[in-house]
């Protein structure tokens, strides 16, 4: 199969999609490589919001400014850990830089930035993340399980996530309801 990146994608979970993980989900792509895949579930606000984890993490806010930014599920794995995508880019202890704007930043001193009012203009946070092993994503489309789309900052960042799927949807002319669980092949 022809190498792809995927990168500053959005993956959109196709109806047949059974893995309640990745069922009707859309998914940002941080990054893409020989090595494999790894993204973040945009559309699943947990029942957690900023304030609750920096409770958890014992880091005192000063301000109250983002305390009810909700926290979302962002991939099964490693759901105990915090990923806080975030623009601009900044430099952070542990930042993988997506393009020159947005960055994945794993450490804590990102949270201790937004608790103090000195972080991101712009932040997404979630617990965990998804992950796929080489040629594992590449295999998946080629079995029509996901749709591909130019990732839009605003979805990630301003749009509320029940809105954040179908938006995706719009930027390719379809709708979800539209779309059949079956693949067909000319």
């Amino acid at each position: 199969m022809q190498s792809v990146n995927l990168t500053h994608q959005f993956l959109i979970a196709m109806p047949a999609m059974t893995d309640p993980h990745f069922s009707k989900t859309l998914t940002y792509i941080c990054e893409h490589n020989e090595q494999g895949a790894l993204g973040l579930v945009i559309n699943r606000p947990l029942d957690m919001t900023l304030e609750k984890l920096l409770d958890q993490v014992e880091i005192k806010a000063a301000s109250q400014q983002d305390a009810l930014l909700p926290v979302h599920y962002g991939g099964p794995v490693q759901i105990d850990r915090g990923f806080v995508l975030h623009e601009p880019l900044g430099s952070w202890q542990s930042t993988l830089a997506i393009n020159p704007e947005i960055g994945l930043t794993t450490s804590k001193d990102i949270l201790q930035a937004v608790a103090a009012g000195t972080g991101p203009a712009r932040i997404f946070i979630t617990l965990g993340y998804a992950g796929w092993a080489p040629g594992q994503l590449e295999y998946e489309l080629a079995q029509n399980a996901w749709l591909t789309v130019a990732a839009r900052d605003d979805i990630i960042f301003e749009m509320p996530a029940e809105q954040r799927l179908a938006t995706a949807m719009q930027m390719l002319g379809v709708s979800y309801a539209t779309l059949s669980d079956s693949a067909g092949h000319a």
